[in-house]
């Protein structure tokens, strides 16, 4: 073995130089797989001004006469990170060549391996020749080739070339790709910095699926270009079958646009089209669409869908970080009607209710900020559009501050909420001959302020107590229609204020215990909270404290209430247990089990408000109903999970959630039952149950079938349901999903679906529709 300075072997460096040519041959392809090699204009390795060369071979020999120098047998160089490695290395100074024959192989510094049986290069590597062409790139892709060959010092030949992606092929050397292109000729134009193939053919199953007489695409230098896209396709009922052939406009290296117009059998013509800009510290998306419907009549009647011809809508997001810890941006979007985007299906945009937002957010070490505003898009084909005129226009601030320095050796945080609330119509229903109002026509606007203080003590005997003050004050601008029919007592004047003192103390005793086999951590949980009435209760509007359930997760909060518009009041005790298991062959335990008590003054949650907010919840007694959950995780992938709230009288379900859950190699499966008793004061008049189930089987290798549905026991008919086949070896995924809704109340335009994908690693991606399935992420 010998080393030496890069001068002084000059003709090694050119075999290095030489294999590593070679590798630039992998840049003759298509694919982004293939942009691993050297600079195709230059073939120069990056190799560092002081780095050693090795050679290690079994004979060096260097011939006067004829100007040869010739490494043979075992032939090893080693330089600046390139690894080549040959039978017969030979260099000729007078005609300026070096060859290389048998088992050569190049292993460059990012990992590709390259190979071939014979190579022959000028010394200056413009020109060049390769045989038996190999190429296995470390994204695990694959390029044969029957002969390389370099000319004109800027166009790289390839000849009989095969491509495909192999991942399984890392640790199943047998398995064959579904997939290959073959191509009689591919040439890379260093100049051009283009890829033409000639004569091309896409196979599958070892099928010829698709001929390319001639395609030329920009080459791995090229990072953006303009030029189609992978065409998209769709189906729905009462759209028909689509086809989208994007296009792509490389504006400027901050700045892109996509076209994308859509071809629809049912109703014509649709153009999309979408513009983003880059900025140093955020980026900016434009979008638009529109259509002429061309056959409206076969939606539903008496929607919009029906009555509107020409069709369309604007969208912009926007998303800017001013500094490490403050972010500012939008998501908007106005359109002709309030169904367009959810009955094409725009991406991104065909949500139920699309929340219209502006934001200004902040988040300290110890302090957040916040500052947003609302405007809710109810996309439900209403032509008057009824619920959206419903819906608040708000905004909101929220900041929360935590004093950084201990308060009489407690933490003390203060919590702020501003909410202003406008909107046009009264959202009201009515349930058992009383209206329920969840808004009013008008505005209010409200400022919260509270302060709390609380410390933890650890007694001797190992007993955590922690006790709490909190101060809090409400003032209420007051704009909004009196409402009609309100049985409770509204305040009508024009602004209000209220107040809340709270005293608590919690007390928690773990206990551990342990066996040779097992860990349990039981914790008994008894709170105190000692406060005045709730002020106003039921008297103002209440906008953020409508959703309110009662169980195991909010048993041990001071304030049970969801948001800021009710108070919870009167002095009140929280009862629980808390347990939580480990054993040593992997099975675990936990629980929760509890009790509320309302120990004096006036209940929140039997007082009614304009929703009624704590009817039926289970909390508007003195003793509330028993709340509890449960959850066991076993070692061979099953999990069970249930809460429940039982009636403390006669212990029977008021509540019920309970789901099973299993994740096995082959198998996978979740079932999820939901029970509600009636809650008449609240607005449920009937009981709901509902069972969701989903689940997939691969019963082969890569393929897999799965499907889902949701069932009303109560109506005793399918809500949903949906079924689908794929097949995913990572470099090739297809799937086919079918899915059907049911439910009138989901304000879709199309009643069935079917959604398809297929999807070549390295190539890209074609749907067709929605290949989602409730159930599945």
């Amino acid at each position: 073995m010998a080393a030496g300075a890069r001068k002084t072997n000059w003709w090694l460096k050119a075999a290095l130089l030489a294999g590593a040519a070679m590798g630039a041959i992998v840049s003759a392809a298509t694919l982004p797989a293939w942009a691993q090699a050297p600079d195709i204009r230059t073939m120069e390795p990056n190799i560092p001004d002081d780095a050693k060369l090795i050679l290690a071979a079994n004979e060096l020999v260097y011939n006067k006469d004829t100007e040869k120098v010739i490494a043979r047998g075992a032939v090893q160089i080693n330089y600046g990170g390139y690894k080549l490695v040959a039978r017969q290395v030979e260099y000729n100074q007078k005609t300026g060549r070096l060859t290389a024959h048998g088992n050569i192989e190049l292993i460059e510094p990012t990992g590709n391996r390259i190979y071939g049986d014979e190579m022959d290069l000028s010394d200056d590597f413009a020109n060049g020749f390769v045989n038996a062409l190999r190429i296995e790139t470390t994204d695990l892709t694959k390029l044969a080739a029957t002969s390389g060959e370099r000319v004109n010092g800027e166009e790289m030949i390839l000849n009989n070339a095969v491509y495909t992606a192999c991942t399984p092929c890392a640790t199943n050397p047998t398995h064959r790709s579904l997939w290959q292109i073959k191509a009689e000729r591919v040439v890379q134009n260093g100049r051009t910095k283009t890829i033409r193939l000639e004569r091309a053919r896409f196979e599958m199953f070892g099928r010829p699926i698709a001929y390319i007489p001639a395609l030329e695409v920009p080459d791995h230098t090229v990072k953006r270009k303009s030029g189609f896209l992978f065409p998209q396709f769709g189906y729905e009922q009462k759209l028909g079958f689509g086809i989208t052939t994007p296009y792509y406009f490389a504006i400027a290296p901050d700045m892109d646009a996509t076209v994308s117009p859509t071809v629809l059998t049912r109703q014509g013509f649709l153009l999309e089209g979408e513009f983003r800009k880059r900025f140093h510290n955020g980026q900016v998306t434009l979008r638009a669409a529109g259509i002429n419907q061309m056959n409206p009549d076969v939606f539903t009647g008496n929607t919009s869908d029906r009555y509107e011809d020409f069709r369309g809508m604007v969208a912009s997001e926007g998303r800017f970080k001013i500094n490490p810890r403050w972010a500012f941006g939008w998501d908007v979007m106005v359109q002709t009607d309030n169904n367009f985007s959810r009955t094409y299906d725009l991406d991104g945009l065909d949500d139920r209710i699309h929340a219209n937002q502006v934001y200004l957010s902040g988040l300290g070490r110890r302090n957040s900020f916040d500052l947003r505003a609302f405007y809710f898009d109810v996309q439900d084909a209403d032509p008057v559009d009824k619920l959206e005129r419903k819906q608040a226009i708000a905004q909101t601030l929220d900041h929360e501050y935590i004093v950084p320095q201990p308060v009489l050796g407690g933490e003390l945080s203060i919590t702020t909420n501003i909410t202003n609330v406008q909107r046009d119509l009264d959202d009201f229903y009515s349930v058992g001959g009383s209206d329920r109002f969840r808004g009013l026509a008008g505005g209010t606007t409200r400022l919260t302020s509270e302060v709390e203080w609380k410390r933890q003590f650890i007694v001797p005997g190992g007993l955590v107590l922690t006790p709490l003050l909190a101060a809090r004050g409400d003032i209420h601008r007051l704009d909004m229609t009196a409402p009609i029919g309100y049985a409770g007592d509204y305040e009508n004047d024009n602004s209000a204020t209220r107040a809340m003192l709270t005293a608590g103390l919690e007390a928690r005793y773990p206990i551990l215990a342990t066996t040779d086999y097992s860990t349990h951590l039981f914790e008994p949980i008894a709170q105190i909270y000692v406060r005045p009435d709730e002020d106003l209760a039921g008297a103002l509007p209440n906008e953020d404290s409508q959703s309110f359930v009662f169980d195991a997760t909010n048993l041990f909060e001071r304030d049970k209430f969801s948001g800021f518009d009710r108070i919870e009041g009167g002095s009140r005790a929280n009862l629980g247990l808390r347990y939580t298991g480990t054993f040593d062959n992997g099975v675990r335990l936990r629980s929760i089990i509890g009790q509320s008590f309302h120990l004096g003054g006036v209940n929140s949650f039997a007082t009614d408000d304009l929703v009624n907010a704590g009817a039926n919840s289970g909390l508007e007694t003195d003793s509330s109903d028993y709340v509890g959950m449960t959850g066991i995780d076993l070692p061979n992938g099953l999990s069970v999970a249930s809460s429940a709230r039982l009636d403390k009288s006669d212990l029977s379900v008021r509540r019920s959630d309970t789901s099973l859950r299993f994740d096995g190699a082959r198998f996978e499966t979740e079932l999820t039952y939901t029970r509600i008793a009636a809650q008449p004061k609240y607005g449920l008049a009937d009981n709901a149950s509902e069972l969701q189930s989903a689940a997939a089987f691969k019963f082969k290798d890569y393929w897999s079938v799965f499907g889902s549905l949701t069932y009303d026991l109560n109506r005793k008919s399918l809500s949903r349901n949906g079924i689908g086949f794929s097949y995913d070896d990572r470099d090739t995924v297809f799937s086919i999903v079918y899915e059907q809704t049911r439910d009138k109340s989901s304000s879709t335009a199309n009643d069935w679906s079917i959604g398809a994908r297929l999807m070549f690693r390295t190539l890209g991606d074609i749907h067709v529709g929605d290949t989602t399935l409730a159930g599945f992420e």
